[in-house]
């Protein structure tokens, strides 16, 4: 079983979760997703809770009104913690917990403890406390699917990403293309106009409109496009 809850000190509502005990932890930290964030009481017994950021959020910047809010909650779900006043809350990505086959149950370390943040907190705040717990459900995910489809959806992302990218440049490469060739048969004429000895042939003189039409330039034209006819047949 999984414990939802919902803060609405932001916009929109911030998700957060936590296992009802320590074989629970064990498939969130297992399952996890690349937007998850999460939390613990340091130093002593606690929650693992998680906040699960949207795709554009950072970790490192969350607001700080939410930060109070997940602080209170670690604080509230730990025991010893919940007695105390003046403790520290510990927080990092799920994708910097490390956890060992030779941990406990529900034990974790960090890859880089670099990349660890800290929130102070002094004493309780019985309203910020029974505000969430107003919003809490209880859910049985399927940890698993639910992280499957995650990917997926992410991966269908990238590839309508890379495949909008390479149209683009299709269509670059054919603008440059068409350009080009628009540049070279420009310079193609002007070349030729600047020399003394070229003279215009019967297809510039038709495309250009450089010299009027006779009758016998219509019979010859009409002749060699009949005789090209006839050589096909």
């Amino acid at each position: 079983m999984v414990l939802y809850f919902t803060s609405t000190v932001v916009n929109p509502p911030a998700v957060i979760y936590m296992g009802k005990d320590k074989f629970e932890n064990e498939d969130l930290i297992k399952h996890g997703w690349p937007e998850d964030v999460w939390f613990h009481v340091d130093k002593l017994s606690s929650a693992h809770v998680y906040l699960r950021l949207n795709k554009s959020q950072a970790w490192d910047a969350i607001d700080e009104n939410l930060l109070q809010d997940l602080a209170q909650l670690c604080k509230a779900n730990s025991i010893e913690g919940n007695k105390k006043d003046n403790i520290t809350i510990i927080y990092t990505p799920w994708s910097n917990l490390l956890k060992r086959g030779d941990m406990a149950t529900g034990q974790v370390s960090f890859k880089n403890p670099q990349k660890v943040k800290r929130v102070y907190v002094a004493t309780r705040e019985n309203a910020i406390v029974n505000r969430l717990n107003k919003t809490k459900r209880e859910e049985y995910p399927d940890l698993v699917a639910l992280r499957l489809d995650r990917d997926k959806e992410e991966a269908r992302i990238k590839r309508n990403e890379a495949r909008k990218i390479a149209q683009e440049e299709r269509r670059l490469q054919e603008e440059r293309k068409k350009k080009k060739e628009e540049s070279d048969y420009a310079k193609i004429f002007e070349n030729a106009r600047k020399d003394k000895n070229w003279k215009p042939s019967k297809v510039s003189e038709d495309i250009f409109g450089d010299s009027g039409s006779d009758e016998e330039d219509d019979d010859a034209g009409a002749t060699r496009y009949d005789d090209d006819f006839s050589d096909l047949l």
